[in-house]
């Protein structure tokens, strides 16, 4: 199931924020001001199920697959 993107619920989890861990001018914040993956969620809604357990954000999969966060 493809879901809203719940930002707060990480809170619920753990207390870590990646913010706080990389510094203000490594090289993957500025990687991560020039690539746009707004539009990634509704070019992939149609391949995930409307049923069953909540899917990984799909920018969240290529975010890590590609090493930006």
């Amino acid at each position: 199931m493809l879901g809203p993107r719940q930002e707060a619920q990480r809170a619920l989890f753990y207390d870590f924020s990646i913010e706080d861990h990389v510094p203000v001018d490594h090289v993957l914040r500025t990687i991560d001001g020039i690539i746009d993956l707004s539009g990634v969620r509704a070019h992939l809604a149609q391949f995930y199920s409307s049923t069953g357990r909540p899917s990984i954000d799909p920018e969240l999969m290529i975010v890590a697959r590609q090493g930006i966060a």
